[in-house]
């Protein structure tokens, strides 16, 4: 059995690769998936598990404790488990927070990869944690033309901060302060915040964009107003996994701004050769909605064991 942790794995990340694991993920049988919440809110255990005919199964276990952010403990920690398809023998350990910040970008990247124009050359980023942090890279090895990745935080100095070390990095980063002049200049935008309420409105995008939805993962929020996704063409990773679990979309849906028929494919139905974008004019939305089945798809990437081996970056 192998120990993967983020020391062991390495912080040179072959992106293009883990979304290209992502997409061959979708072609095996659709996934079974099944989330489990244990304990009181603020100190919950979550497990998530998930079987792929042919690829194996996976458990993440993870505690979120609301109050180690006060004790300077890390407020979720726990560990991804994964399974050999017909034996079952145990295969893997890998460090839950590995496998989520690889699982969130990669899949938010094959959403772009599937729906941005493909001449789009100027990315701007809502949020700067490390979600933003990793989207940056993600996108700019899938669209290597990216000329330009903008960044915006309430908090302007977070986004500075983080501007300074991705344009380190060789990314042409920098912080804007002006959120509605920045979304009507640019070609795709990625949402990564924490908001309740929309912190991005459809009148600021143009025709042509791509917007790509990340934040929002209770019933309680989203990011877009509906003004966003009654001009756009509606996607998603998993139907299952977003359509009635996650504000974004069922806020809108339980009041009538959209309905279910307005949300045209998810990863399966692209992989199948549903359309996606049509016309360079179209305005995209992509929901990034995570489940189990795209964390396992990620750990067999990282253990080699699905699809391309999507390990560490190849020299």
């Amino acid at each position: 059995m192998k120990f993967v942790t983020r020391e062991t794995f390495g912080s040179l990340i072959d992106w293009a690769g883990f979304v290209e694991a992502l997409d061959q993920g979708h072609r095996y049988p659709a996934a079974h998936i099944e989330d489990v919440f244990l304990g009181p809110p603020g100190r919950t255990l979550l497990s998530r598990a998930a079987w792929i005919e042919g690829l194996g199964y996976g458990v993440k276990s993870v505690t979120v404790m609301a109050q180690n952010a006060a004790r300077g403990l890390p407020t979720v920690q726990g560990a991804m488990l994964v399974f050999e398809d017909r034996a079952g023998a145990l295969i893997a350990a890998i460090d839950s927070g590995l496998v989520t910040d690889v699982k969130t970008a990669a899949d938010s990247a094959l959403g772009a990869r599937y729906l941005a124009r493909k001449d789009s050359r100027s990315l701007l980023i809502i949020g700067a944690g490390q979600v933003a942090r990793n989207v940056a890279a993600a996108y700019r090895q899938i669209f290597p033309g990216i000329s330009q990745i903008c960044l915006w935080n309430r908090t302007a100095d977070k986004a500075a901060t983080l501007a300074q070390e991705l344009a380190e990095q060789g990314l042409p980063a920098s912080a804007v302060t002006d959120l509605p002049d920045a979304v009507g200049r640019a070609d795709m935008i990625v949402t990564a915040t924490m908001s309740q309420t929309p912190v991005l409105r459809g009148d600021w995008v143009r025709p042509g964009t791509h917007v790509d939805l990340i934040g929002a993962f209770r019933a309680d929020m989203r990011e877009a107003d509906d003004a966003l996704l009654q001009k756009a063409r509606i996607f998603v990773d998993s139907r299952e996994t977003t359509l009635h679990h996650i504000g974004e979309l069922s806020i809108p849906l339980a009041s009538g701004a959209i309905t279910e028929a307005d949300v045209l494919a998810d990863f399966y139905q692209l992989n199948q050769g549903s359309p996606g974008r049509t016309s360079p004019e179209q305005i995209t939305v992509f929901k990034n909605g995570g489940g189990a089945h795209l964390d396992l798809m990620t750990a067999c990437a990282i253990l080699g064991t699905g699809g391309p081996a999507a390990g560490k970056e190849r020299r």
